[in-house]
């Protein structure tokens, strides 16, 4: 089973023991998108949509799902977050999500930035759900991560 770092000897999942590495300032930005209906963007630009400002729930939301991460995903370790700083954007399509996590530990903050833009992008799910019941959460990736052993990393 080596070859596989969250699995022990016998093929058991385990948690990565990160004591020996470098504690480094890390940081990782991940982006996503909620496409919806153009009535459900012209709703959103003009502050119709009925359960209120979608785009300030959905930053605080994401912001707590980035503190919430090693809750959510069972084998991440728990970080002390420096910064979490969720952008979104209301385009043509939909709503774009970005957000930039930043730590300074032994491990990295990739998957606290996929769970911002995740929370961030179900929020405003709920939020838009009673204008648009099909919206779609879409292109949920790693934009760019830097610090630790592997150093700078960009999505081409």
């Amino acid at each position: 089973m080596s070859g596989f770092s969250h699995l022990d000897d016998t093929g058991r999942a385990r948690m990565v023991d990160v004591s020996d590495k470098a504690v480094t300032a890390r940081t990782a930005t991940a982006a996503g998108t909620v496409v919806t209906t153009p009535e459900c963007v012209a709703a959103l630009r003009d502050g119709a949509v009925p359960k209120g400002d979608v785009l300030a729930v959905a930053r605080i939301a994401g912001i707590f799902g980035a503190k919430r991460t090693a809750d959510l995903v069972p084998l991440c370790h728990p970080l002390m977050l420096s910064a979490v700083e969720l952008d979104l954007a209301v385009v043509d399509r939909g709503v774009d999500i970005t957000a930039t996590v930043r730590t300074a530990e032994r491990t990295g903050v990739e998957m606290e930035a996929l769970t911002a833009v995740s929370v961030a992008a179900l929020t405003v799910i709920d939020m838009i759900k009673a204008v648009d019941r099909a919206a779609t959460i879409t292109d949920v990736r790693v934009l760019a991560k830097s610090g630790g052993r592997s150093g700078e990393w960009r999505r081409d």
